[in-house]
């Protein structure tokens, strides 16, 4: 061998020597953070505060002061722009569409606030209790009629943004219920409103992340009685529950999720690895759930214009839509249709009553509107993509917790178990699913609820 091939050996390994070292470095797993469980986001001066440890219930009450108001807004709609001509969704929300939502809205969803919506959302018993600071709203529902020898597992059900609660409605029954598809236990659930969402208290303090609010949320739950218990969410739920299962692994005692990703150094790079043979890494009938990448990515850029506006100012687009209500029904409600579908841009209507009812697209808005929280719901997003979150790489420490997850057919990102499993050492359950988008527990309780029944009868085998 010449000196050029001896150098050129040299060189081969000196770089494959450097490119492992990488990758080990890239790989190596994190050891779970040292926590403050106790940190402060109310207003003011931490040491003027004494934490009110007691669980008071709550009722949701808006009386007619307000929704004359609401309706007085709403009859006083402004010279919308008329969509171009043919065009549905794909510039946004069809205003021709707006305007048929806002007449229901101030007439006959108004019209039943009193004996209708607001009944129908104190179904549930509403509670409030203090934790790190703020006022924390949830809905806690027991079982009825437990026979004798049944297991009550409690089950921590979190939503994300523009959700809320209300997402939950359909399915908090079915879990509650005994039936044969639960054998030997049924469940007891806790739904609560995020810091900053409906009737729980904002942040006064930067910093309220989504790994922060997995404190938060395990506090509240140690409040309410419960030292271990199974989580379900989406969305921002499905990341804040993440944590959780990361930062406390021996008290979750399962994780389901739907909208499930990580990001490590690695998992990015191992996607587009995949996507050169696909087939090598997800049975090819699910293969169009990941790629082609282009065109998952394409769809991304379009629907996350949101994003990059509540990740650096949400103040600003908060005070735009704050006591808007034409304004939160356009934004929110589009989320509703090119959300749970893509292909839902080419309908005049959005395809927003394919699988909702207006009633519960605005009780949904309603929220919002009523609490004023649309800008202090979208400061997670700031909080989350801070350069100090970010760097943080949380998602490199393994959970050994047992993980499943939900994956719909027109959700706005997935990634394959291949990558999954970095971070979910303990994944047993991927199931796909033919329908279905970003807000599932919505739009199909049904099967969002026998997903994770199975889940949860794998776990207790």
């Amino acid at each position: 061998m010449g000196f050029c091939g001896r150098a050129l050996v040299v060189v081969v390994t000196l770089l494959t020597a450097i490119v492992y070292k990488q990758y080990r470095e890239m790989s190596a797993p994190m050891p779970v953070p040292e926590l403050n469980l106790k940190r402060y986001w109310g207003p003011g001066d931490e040491k003027q505060y004494k934490e009110d440890v007691s669980i008071k219930p709550f009722k949701i009450d808006y009386g007619p002061e307000v929704i004359d108001k609401l309706r007085t807004k709403l009859n006083d709609v402004p010279a919308l722009t008329p969509p171009l001509d043919g065009t549905a969704f794909e510039y946004g929300f069809n205003t021709d569409r707006l305007k048929d939502v806002l007449a229901y809205w101030r007439t006959s969803y108004l019209d039943k606030w009193s004996n209708g919506r607001q009944k129908f959302l104190n179904k549930f018993p509403h509670f409030q209790t203090q934790i790190q600071g703020l006022n924390m709203h949830f809905i806690h529902v027991k079982p009825d009629n437990v026979p004798k020898g049944t297991k009550v597992l409690p089950l921590l059900l979190l939503h994300g943004w523009p959700g809320s609660v209300r997402e939950f409605y359909d399915v908090i029954p079915k879990l509650t219920t005994k039936s044969d598809d639960k054998p030997g236990y049924v469940f007891e659930v806790i739904v609560p409103s995020l810091p900053g969402y409906g009737w729980s208290q904002g942040s006064s303090k930067k910093g309220l992340s989504p790994s922060e609010v997995a404190i938060v949320m395990k506090n509240l739950m140690t409040r309410i009685g419960f030292k271990k218990f199974y989580i379900q969410g989406g969305d921002w739920g499905s990341l804040i529950g993440n944590y959780m299962a990361t930062f406390f692994q021996q008290d979750v005692l399962g994780l389901h999720l739907n909208m499930c990703s990580i990001m490590t150094p690695l998992s990015y790079p191992k996607m587009f690895l995949a996507a050169l043979k696909p087939s090598l890494f997800i049975d090819e009938q699910y293969v169009d759930y990941y790629f082609p990448l282009g065109s998952k990515f394409s769809n991304m850029i379009e629907e996350t214009g949101y994003m990059h506006i509540q990740a650096t100012k949400p103040d600003t687009i908060g005070t735009v839509l704050q006591g808007n209500p034409i304004g939160i029904a356009a934004y929110i409600l589009e989320k509703f249709s090119t959300w749970t579908n893509p292909a839902y841009r080419n309908l005049p209507d959005g395809g927003l009553e394919k699988y909702f009812t207006l009633d519960a697209l605005l009780d949904n808005v309603m929220i919002y509107y009523l609490t004023d929280s649309i800008t202090t719901s979208q400061r997670i997003y700031a909080e989350a993509f801070a350069a100090d979150e970010l760097k943080k790489e949380f998602d490199r420490i393994p959970t050994t917790v047992p993980a499943a997850c939900a994956k719909f057919r027109h959700e706005l990102f997935q990634q394959i178990d291949w990558v999954l499993r970095d971070h979910f050492t303990n994944l047993v359950q991927s199931n796909h699913f033919d329908d279905g988008g970003h807000f599932a527990a919505m739009q199909l309780p049904d099967v969002l609820y026998k997903d994770f029944v199975q889940f949860i009868n794998t776990v207790r085998k």
